[in-house]
């Protein structure tokens, strides 16, 4: 496997729709001038933005969080251009970008060290061969203190392993259970 670089990336979004919307360049300003975390193609990766719907985690009901059982009142939707995660907690959002990730790659999701400084994880699980949707990630606030985190700006870097071979079965071919997800999708058995 090879980790594919900014002319791979930009090759694939353009001409085989594997990121859409795509910015070829990466983007440190917003459109007023002021500072943003960026977004965008970087040497080898691309950093993606989180949509402005979030569903942050809240333990007012005292229910059991069980991934064959997921209990959706154990969140607060909230749409806005910021979220405050409470401490020692987390919150669900989707990425702006849509993914079409081609049959001999996998992608893997690491987090921006702007976050990561403040006490921000990224989770992500890796973005399987034949996977398309949008990613559903999730931050933890590890401090003890409220985390902000923005819409529409770059929250997480993905990279791109090209494998020599073709895999014999892909996402796709399974079915997967996440396959073309649009929003932020919660945990399915």
């Amino acid at each position: 496997m090879s980790v594919k670089s900014d002319r791979w990336i930009r090759r694939m979004a353009e001409q085989e729709g594997m990121i859409e919307p795509f910015c070829a360049d990466q983007i440190r300003y917003a459109d007023d001038g002021s500072r943003i975390v960026s977004y965008g193609t970087s040497s080898y990766g691309y950093d993606v933005r989180c949509a402005d719907e979030f569903k942050i985690f809240t333990n007012i009901n005292s229910s059991v969080v069980d991934p064959k059982a997921f209990d959706e009142g154990s969140f607060v939707d909230v749409k806005s251009d910021v979220c405050i995660i409470p401490p020692n907690s987390f919150c669900l959002a989707r990425t702006v970008e849509y993914f079409r990730i081609p049959r001999s790659v996998l992608t893997i999701c690491l987090g921006k060290s702007t976050y990561a400084r403040c006490g921000i994880i990224v989770n992500v699980t890796p973005l399987e061969p034949e996977w398309e949707g949008h990613v559903t990630l999730e931050f933890s606030n590890t401090t003890p203190l409220p985390a902000k985190i923005y819409a529409n700006e770059g929250v997480a870097q993905f990279l791109f392993l090209e494998s020599d071979e073709i895999c014999d079965v892909s996402y796709k071919d399974r079915a997967g259970k996440y396959m073309g997800q649009r929003g932020v999708t919660l945990p399915k058995t």
